[in-house]
C-alpha cells in the first residue's frame, strides 16, 4: 500500500477537514474587507474564548478578514505536513443576508486548550464547523448544543467524560461526529438513531459499554464507522445490511464476541474492513465474494479457522492482516499485496517464487506457520518473516537457508537485551545491543543466544524508518537511564526467542518506561498505550499499561516473573490486542513498548558479591605495594644511591631513553634546552608547551604546569606528551594564517571520525572508563599524517561501572560544557557526546566557536546551525574554503550528528559507539530538531554566560586532576 492510498483511506481529520475548509472557502465572499460580524457573535466569541481557555484571540481586528491573526490557513496537501498540526481560525458566511458577515466556522486543533466546551456556541446560529481536537478540555457536551445546526463536530483527543448525550439526536444536520481518544462511557444511546444525514461516526477508544442499538441500523447514508477499543458486550450486531454506502469499517477490540455476520457481504461499497479480537465462539471465513472494491482486510484474532477462499487471492487487496486465527491449508497469496501478515496459522503448501522480492514496498509474515521445510526459498531479504515457520526438525529458531544458523558454543545461564538501545553496562552487567530498524515484517537473528521476529504495520499514518525504535527526547531522572533512552517498538507482535540456555528455572525481568507518551497537561499525555505480555507462550501481563504502573512517564516499572526452559529456548512476546488509544499523541502511537530484558538462571552458581568485594581489595594491596616498591627505587636511583652521580648531557639524555617513560626533571631540562624560549611551541590553560629532542632525534613535548594551576602539590610539574608535528586542530582551523592547515573533505571526516572512536574507547571500551570533560579543538591534536589524538587529561575523572552519573563541582571551557554540567554539576559520558558535537560543527565549518558572533546574527555556531536547519539550509555551514570539493550526503549526515550530539538534553544525545556507526553510515541519523530561539533569550543567555565564566576562572583542586602521560617532580 502506497502512501496516496493511506492518504485516501486513512482517519477522517486532515481529509475531511480540507473538504469542509474548501466547501467553506467557497461560500466566503471575495471582497478585500468583508463586514465584521453582528455584536451579538463577537461578544459569543468572547464568551467561547473564556470557556476554552483560549487568551489570544485579538478582538480589535475583524474575525472575518482572513487576513487577521484569527485565521491560519492549512498547508496544502502536498506539502509535508507537521507532527503536531497546530491550527487556530475562524471563518465567515458573508453570503446569507444581503452581505452580512456570520460566524461560520471554528477550529481551534492541537493548542492544549484546557476549558470546557463552550455553552456559548449556541449564540452562533449560524455556525456548521467546530472543530477541537487535540486539546485537554474536560467536562461533556453542552445541553445548548442541541439547538444548534451543526454539520461537522470534531472532539478528539480530549478528556471528555460522561455519557455520550442522547440529546446530540437532535441535531440532524449532523455529517459527521468524532469523539475519538475522550473518556466517554455508558451505552450509545438509541436517539443517534435519528441523524439520518450521518456520514462519519467515530467512537474509538473510549469505556463505552452494552450493545449497539439497533436504531443505528437507520444511519443509511454512513460511508464511515469506527468504534474501536471500547467495551461493548454480546455478539456483532446485525445491523449492517442497511449500510450500503459504507466505505470503512472498523472494530478493533470493541469487546464484541464473534462470528463476524453474514451480513457484511451486501455492504458492497466497503473499501477497508478491521474487525479484530472478538471473544466467544469460533468461525468459518466470512463470505466477502461480492466486496468488488475491497483494497484494506482485517479479520486478526477473529478464532477464524478453515482454508482461506480462493477469491481471497484474487481480489485487489493491498493490505491482508489475518494473522492469530486457525487459517489451514495451502498458502496461496497474491503477488499485488504489498502488505501481507499470516502470522501465527496452520498454512501449509509452497511459498511461490514472488514472495521472495526484495522490493522494500513488500512486506510479507509468514511466521509461525507449517510451511514443508523442503519447500523454504533459496534467500531471504529483510521485507520477508519466515521464522518458526517450517514444519519438521528444522523448526527450533534458524533454518539453514533462509534463516541463518549459529550454533550454540555453550549454554548460557544468562542473557541481558537493551531493547532498541545500543551495548552498555550497568551495575557490571553487559546489556546487548538491539539497534536493528525493524519492520513490518522482520526477522533479525543479532546474537548467538538471542533473536527478534516482528509483525504489523502502523496504520493511518507513513511510515519511515523510525517507527520500530522509540527515542526519547526529555531528560530521564530514573537510574540506568541508558536502558530507558530508547525502546523496541512493535504495532501487533515482537517476539524476543532466546536460545542455548542451559535447561532449568529463570527469572525474567522486563524494563519498561513510557518515553513517547508525555505527563503533561497536554493532549500528548492523554495516550493510553495496552498491550499484553506472554513468556513461553504463557499470558503474564494482561492490558498493562506502562505509564499507569509506573504512575508517570518517563520513570522505569520492571516486572520479575518465574519461567521454566525445557529445551533451552525462551520465548518472550509482547503482543497489541487493539485496546488503547491510537492517535494520541500522534496517530500511529500504538503497540507494544520494551525498555530492556533480563534472563537469569536461578540454579547457576554465582561467585558472591562478598567474595568479589574481597578479590578487589587483594588485588588493589597487591599492586599498591608493587607501585611502591617502584616508587622507592625510583626515587633512590634520581637521587644518586643507586650508582648515579653527575652526568653529561648525552648521559642524561641516554637514561631517558633507556627508562622508557619514566623521566626526571633534569632529562626534562636537557631535552628543552633548560626551557628554552625558543623552543616553546604553545601556551595552554595550564602552563607552556615546549619542544624537546632526545639523543636518538625523537621529539616530544613537554608541558610544564603553572603552580597557579593547582594540578599538583610541588614545585615542578611537568607532562610528556608525544610530539604532534601538525599541533593542534583549532590551529589547523582557525588559527594565524600562516599555521591553517589546507584540510580536504576526507581529511576532516578521518579526523570527525578518529576523535568519535577515540571518545568511544575511552568510554566504552578502556578498563578504566574516563569521562574527558575537556574535549575542545586545542586538545584535539594532528600527528604527521593528520590522525586525531586527544590530548589534556588534567581534567579526566575515572567513572565507577555501577555509577550512571558523578555530581562534581563543574570544569571545563566555555562554549564546550554541556548544560546539565556546567549548570548542576551533573556529569556522565554524554558532557563529552556534547563537546564533541560542537567540534565537529568547528570541524565543518572550519570557525571557532568561542567567538561570539551576535553582530552576524548569531551567538555562536549551534544557534548559526540550528538557524540555518529551520531554514533547511544547512548545507551553507559547510567550510567556504572547501568550495564544491566535498560530498553533500556525507556533510549533511556530519551536521546531523553534531546537532544531535550537542543536544541539550543527554538523555537524546547517543553514546559514541553509536555515533561511530553513524559518521561511518552504518546507522540512520535520528532527526530531532531543536529551537534555536534558547541562544536568543539574551537575559536566560546572558546569565548562563556569566556562570560559565566565573566556573571558568575556577581551577580544579589536585585530587581531581589525573593524566596519562608521567608527571615529574623536582627530586
Amino acid at each position: 500500500m502506497g502512501r496516496s492510498t493511506c492518504f485516501q483511506t486513512g482517519h477522517i481529520f486532515g481529509f475531511f477537514l480540507l473538504l469542509v475548509f474548501m466547501g467553506s472557502n467557497n461560500k466566503v465572499e471575495s471582497q478585500a474587507e468583508p463586514p465584521p460580524p453582528p455584536k451579538d457573535e463577537i461578544q459569543a466569541l468572547h464568551e467561547i474564548a473564556a470557556e476554552l481557555g483560549k487568551k489570544d484571540w485579538n478582538f480589535s481586528e475583524n474575525p472575518c478578514n482572513n487576513k487577521s491573526s484569527w485565521y491560519t490557513p492549512p498547508l496544502p496537501p502536498n506539502v509535508p505536513q507537521p507532527t503536531v498540526v497546530k491550527n487556530s481560525s475562524v471563518t465567515c458566511n458573508c453570503s446569507l443576508n444581503a452581505g452580512q458577515c456570520h460566524i461560520y466556522t471554528i477550529r481551534l486543533s492541537g493548542l492544549d486548550l484546557s476549558g470546557v466546551l463552550p455553552r456559548s456556541l449556541s449564540k452562533l446560529p449560524y455556525l456548521k464547523e467546530i472543530v477541537l481536537f487535540r486539546n485537554f478540555l474536560s467536562g461533556t457536551i453542552p445541553r445548548e448544543w442541541a439547538t444548534m445546526k451543526l454539520e461537522f463536530v470534531s472532539l478528539s483527543s480530549n478528556r471528555l467524560s460522561g455519557p455520550v448525550p442522547s440529546y446530540l439526536g437532535n441535531i440532524t444536520t449532523l455529517t459527521v461526529l468524532s469523539l475519538e481518544d475522550n473518556l466517554f462511557s455508558g451505552t450509545i444511546p438509541p436517539e443517534m438513531g435519528k441523524l439520518v444525514n450521518m456520514e462519519t461516526l467515530i467512537l474509538n477508544a473510549n469505556y463505552l459499554t452494552g450493545q449497539l442499538p439497533p436504531a443505528l441500523a437507520n444511519l443509511v447514508r454512513l460511508k464511515q464507522f469506527r468504534i474501536s477499543s471500547n467495551n461493548f458486550t454480546g455478539k456483532l450486531p446485525n445491523i449492517f445490511q442497511s449500510w450500503k454506502q459504507l466505505q470503512i469499517l472498523e472494530i478493533q477490540a470493541g469487546g464484541f464476541e464473534g462470528p463476524i455476520p453474514s451480513t457484511l457481504s451486501v455492504m458492497n461499497s466497503l473499501v477497508e474492513i478491521r474487525i479484530t479480537d472478538l471473544h466467544g465462539e469460533g468461525s468459518r471465513f466470512p463470505n466477502l465474494q461480492n466486496l468488488k472494491n475491497l483494497s484494506r482486510l482485517v479479520l486478526r484474532s477473529c478464532n477464524i479457522s478453515g482454508p482461506i477462499p480462493p477469491y481471497i487471492w484474487e481480489m485487489p487487496l493491498q493490505t491482508l492482516d489475518l494473522s492469530f486465527n486457525k487459517l489451514e491449508g495451502n498458502f496461496s497469496g497474491n503477488e499485488k499485496t504489498l502488505f501481507m501478515f499470516l502470522t501465527s496459522n496452520l498454512l501449509t503448501g509452497p511459498i511461490t517464487e514472488w514472495i521472495n522480492t526484495r522490493d522494500s514496498h513488500y512486506q510479507r509474515d509468514l511466521s509461525y506457520n507449517n510451511i514443508s521445510a523442503s519447500l523454504e526459498p533459496a534467500s531471504c531479504t529483510e521485507h520477508l518473516n519466515l521464522f518458526k515457520s517450517f514444519s519438521g526438525g528444522n523448526n527450533l529458531g534458524r533454518q539453514s537457508n533462509c534463516l541463518k544458523n549459529f550454533p550454540c558454543s555453550k549454554d548460557w545461564y544468562s542473557v541481558h537485551i537493551n531493547c532498541g538501545g545500543g551495548s552498555t553496562t550497568i551495575g557490571g552487567i553487559n546489556y546487548d545491543g538491539d539497534e536493528d530498524l525493524g519492520g513490518p515484517a522482520k526477522y533479525f537473528p543479532l546474537k548467538e543466544t538471542w533473536e527478534t521476529s516482528s509483525t504489523g504495520y502502523f496504520w493511518d499514518t507513513s511510515i519511515t524508518s523510525k517507527d520500530y525504535i522509540a527515542q526519547n527526547v526529555s531528560f530521564l531522572k530514573m537510574n540506568n537511564s541508558e536502558l530507558y533512552t530508547r525502546a523496541r517498538l512493535s504495532p501487533l507482535s515482537l517476539t524476543y526467542y532466546i536460545r542455548c540456555l542451559a535447561n532449568g528455572s529463570y527469572t525474567v525481568k522486563l524494563h519498561f518506561a513510557e518515553i513517547v507518551i508525555r505527563d503533561n497537561s497536554s493532549f500528548q499525555s492523554l495516550g493510553r498505550r495496552v498491550f499484553n505480555v506472554y513468556i513461553q507462550e504463557k499470558l503474564e501481563l494482561k492490558d498493562f499499561n506502562i505509564k499507569n504502573a509506573a504512575k508517570a512517564a518517563d520513570k522505569e516499572v520492571i516486572r520479575s516473573f518465574k519461567t521454566v526452559v525445557r529445551d533451552k529456548t525462551l520465548s518472550i512476546r509482547f503482543h497489541w490486542a487493539g485496546k488503547g488509544t491510537t492517535a494520541t499523541p500522534k496517530r500511529g502511537t500504538y503497540g507494544p513498548l520494551i525498555s530492556a530484558i533480563s534472563v537469569e538462571s536461578d540454579s547457576k552458581p554465582l561467585v558472591s558479591k562478598e567474595w568479589n568485594t574481597k578479590m578487589k581489595f587483594v588485588v588493589g594491596a597487591v599492586v599498591s605495594v608493587m607501585c611502591l616498591i617502584v616508587l622507592i627505587l625510583g626515587i633512590l636511583w634520581r637521587r644518586g644511591y643507586l650508582g648515579g652521580g653527575k652526568m653529561s648531557r648525552e648521559q642524561v639524555l641516554r637514561g631517558l631513553d633507556l627508562q622508557a617513560g619514566f623521566f626526571t626533571f633534569k632529562q626534562m631540562k636537557a631535552a628543552t634546552n633548560n626551557f628554552h624560549p625558543a623552543n616553546k611551541i604553545g601556551e595552554g590553560g595550564f602552563g607552556s608547551v615546549y619542544k624537546g629532542l632526545l639523543l636518538d632525534g625523537t621529539i616530544i613535548a613537554i608541558k610544564q604546569l603553572s603552580t597557579l594551576s593547582r594540578q599538583g602539590d610541588r614545585t615542578n610539574l611537568l607532562l610528556v606528551y608525544e610530539y604532534m608535528e601538525n599541533n593542534s586542530l583549532a590551529r589547523a582551523l582557525s588559527g594565524p594564517n600562516e599555521s591553517q592547515l589546507k584540510l580536504d573533505w576526507p581529511t576532516r571526516q578521518k579526523i570527525c571520525l578518529g576523535i568519535a572512536k577515540g571518545l568511544a574507547f575511552l568510554h566504552e571500551e578502556s578498563s578504566l572508563k574516563i569521562v574527558h570533560r575537556d574535549i575542545k579543538a586545542t586538545n584535539l591534536l594532528l600527528d604527521r599524517d593528520l590522525n586525531a589524538k586527544i590530548s589534556d587529561f588534567g581534567l579526566a575523572k575515572f567513572v565507577e561501572e555501577e555509577n550512571t552519573h558523578m555530581s562534581t563541582e563543574a570544569a571545563g571551557t566555555i562554549g564546550y560544557m554541556a548544560p546539565e554540567y556546567a549548570l548542576w554539576g551533573y556529569l556522565t559520558y554524554k558532557a563529552d557526546v556534547y563537546s564533541f558535537g560542537i567540534v565537529t560543527l568547528e570541524i565543518l565549518s572550519g570557525k571557532n566557536n568561542l567567538k561570539r558572533r551576535s553582530e552576524e546574527g548569531y551567538v555562536c555556531l549551534q544557534d548559526l546551525a540550528l538557524v540555518l536547519q529551520q531554514a533547511g539550509r544547512l548545507m551553507e555551514l559547510v567550510d567556504s574554503r572547501l568550495g564544491t570539493e566535498f560530498n553533500e550526503e556525507e556533510a549533511i549526515r556530519m551536521m546531523k550528528v553534531a546537532l544531535l550530539c550537542s543536544n541539550p538534553a543527554p538523555a537524546a544525545r547517543p553514546i559514541m559507539s553509536e555515533v561511530v556507526n553513524m559518521l561511518e553510515g552504518r546507522t540512520p541519523v535520528p532527526e530531532i530538531t531543536m529551537d534555536p530561539s534558547i541562544f536568543r533569550d539574551e537575559e536566560r543567555f546572558g546569565a548562563l554566560r556569566e556562570q560559565l565564566n566565573q566556573i571558568q576562572s575556577h581551577r580544579m583542586t589536585s585530587s581531581q586532576s589525573s593524566d596519562s602521560a608521567a608527571m615529574l617532580q623536582d627530586l
